[in-house]
């Protein structure tokens, strides 16, 4: 009897313990777990948008969404994107190897200010490496500056220029014009003006000359990189710019299309314009690959455009550039 009255004691402990962690988990949590709640931008965002682990220590967290589909996803890293439903806490664990600032956002379009989900995790450690070391970006190379109006000038081709003209007209370019350093940083017009003042093109046309250039665009690009340009664009860039990349995307609406009519106002206090219309010749003809990837990495200051430097990778952001050119020039995917 005595024996059992112990085990029932033992028992009713056991219970009440588990009654009380179950309570104490309810109102306190894990204290190993932190929670990372999402709102729609108006909302707040990331409701907890900043955060601190240590190099090389499990940094556990509990993905939750107030209201509607978000996604948990972390910049310039291999790490895949996480969906978060409404109703449906989602754990994960990071693991950091090098200290730095590391910036995670949302892929999932939730309202015209979207791009404001983002945050940071702050990892430390006794090494003190910073994380993604970079060079300064092409365009701080070449000083370009981003604000300056370009000049824009009348189309000199009525339809798409050919790659696979260019490339069946047989000639053997000189290395110059084939050479990734001169494709990033020269711009349409500037190609063909230099391939039109060539001994070589003085029998071609202008159609053929401008064949020629799409198929130097082409050349400086693979079937690859022109996939993951696409997936980039339509996951991050098409919901603006439209996904055929004509300034009317489903948020793009929220901006006059005359900038000089806009009345909205950017956090940084400028007005804000349209977003980009990839498919104006005259617009593109006098954008460098150099500038383009400077846009996308700084972002579009008066334009509502975010900087996407602390999310792309410099492979992703010229994989992005390769893809814009599919706008206004026209090749396949092989050459």
């Amino acid at each position: 009897m005595k024996q059992e009255r112990w085990a029932r004691f033992i028992v009713l402990i056991l219970a009440v313990s588990a009654g009380i962690a179950a309570l104490a988990y309810r109102f306190w949590g894990n204290p190993g777990i932190i929670e990372v709640r999402a709102a729609m931008p108006e909302n707040g965002g990331w409701l907890t948008p900043n955060l601190n682990g240590q190099v090389a220590e499990p940094l556990n967290l509990r993905l939750i969404s107030n209201d509607v589909v978000h996604s948990f996803a972390l910049g310039q890293s291999d790490f895949e994107p996480v969906g978060v439903l409404p109703g449906k806490p989602v754990d994960i664990t990071l693991t950091f190897d090098k200290p730095g600032t590391y910036t995670f956002y949302c892929t999932r379009w939730c309202g015209a200010d979207h791009w404001r989900m983002r945050g940071t995790i702050t990892i430390t450690g006794d090494d003190p490496v910073v994380v993604n070391p970079v060079d300064p970006p092409l365009y701080l190379k070449l000083g370009i500056d981003l604000d300056v109006p370009r000049e824009h000038q009348d189309s000199m081709f009525d339809r798409s220029p050919s790659a696979n003209l260019g490339a069946d007209l047989g000639l053997t370019l000189p290395s110059k014009f084939v050479a990734q350093d001169y494709y990033r940083s020269h711009n349409p017009n500037q190609v063909w003006e230099e391939l039109n003042a060539n001994d070589f093109t003085a029998d071609l046309s202008d159609s053929q000359i401008w064949g020629l250039v799409a198929w130097i665009y082409l050349k400086n690009t693979d079937p690859s990189q022109l996939v993951e340009g696409e997936a980039l664009y339509q996951r991050d860039c098409a919901a603006c710019h439209g996904v055929e990349g004509n300034g009317n995307g489903i948020f793009g609406a929220r901006e006059n299309i005359e900038s000089s009519n806009s009345h909205e106002v950017s956090p940084e206090g400028h007005s804000l314009e349209a977003p980009t219309n990839f498919q104006d010749q005259n617009h593109m003809l006098s954008a460098s690959p150099a500038l383009l990837q400077g846009k996308i990495i700084r972002g579009g200051m008066g334009t509502g455009m975010p900087s996407w430097g602390l999310i792309y990778t410099e492979e992703q952001t010229w994989a992005l550039v390769d893809y814009l050119w599919t706008f206004i020039f026209n090749y396949s995917r092989e050459e």
